[in-house]
C-alpha cells in the first residue's frame, strides 16, 4: 500500500521501469488537477504508472495514459482511467521543458505519483532512452555492487 515518509509525503505508486529504460537528468515535482475520486483511489494506492509519459501541448503540460482506477463508492460519478490529466508548473519550468524535449530529444517520465502535505504529486523525469547495451551495463554494476556488499557484510 502507501509508504509513509518523514517529510509529510506518502508514496502513491512508483514506476521502477523508469529508471531501468531510461537515463534521468533531471526531475521536476508537478501538482496534478484530479477529479475527485480519482483523488479517493490514489489515496487508496489504486495507481499505475507503467506505459505511461508527459507531452507539452500549447504551453500545458499533460500526463497520458497513467491508470487511476474506479473509486467504489463513486457510483455513477466515476472518472475514465487513463484520461489525460493536465499538470501544474511554473511557466518557466514549461519552457524550459518544451525547449529540452524538442531540441535534445528528451522524453518527460512520470517517476512517482505521491501525496504532500495532503495534494498529489507526480515527479517527473527528463530522460533519456537507455539502449540494450546500458541496461546491460547497468545491471553488472548493480550485480558487482551486491557481491562487494556482501562480501563485506561476511567479514564482520
Amino acid at each position: 500500500m502507501a509508504k509513509e515518509k518523514t517529510t509529510g509525503e506518502q508514496d502513491v505508486c512508483v514506476n521502477r521501469q523508469a529508471r531501468h529504460n531510461y537515463f534521468i537528468e533531471e526531475s521536476y515535482e508537478a501538482g496534478m488537477m484530479l477529479l475527485g475520486s480519482e483523488v479517493k483511489s490514489l489515496r487508496d494506492g489504486k495507481a499505475n504508472l507503467t506505459d505511461s509519459y508527459a507531452r507539452v501541448q500549447k504551453g500545458e503540460v499533460f500526463l497520458v495514459n497513467a491508470h487511476i482506477s474506479h473509486y467504489p463508492g463513486a457510483n455513477q460519478f466515476n472518472h475514465e482511467p487513463t484520461r489525460t490529466r493536465k499538470l501544474l508548473l511554473h511557466a518557466r519550468q514549461i519552457e524550459r521543458l518544451t525547449g529540452k524535449t524538442k531540441e535534445r530529444g528528451l522524453t518527460l517520465v512520470p517517476l512517482r505519483l505521491y501525496f504532500k502535505n495532503g495534494r498529489a504529486k507526480v515527479e517527473l523525469g527528463l530522460a533519456r532512452g537507455k539502449k540494450l547495451y546500458d541496461k546491460r551495463e547497468t545491471l553488472r554494476r548493480k550485480v558487482a555492487q551486491r557481491e562487494v556488499e556482501r562480501s563485506l557484510k561476511s567479514r564482520h
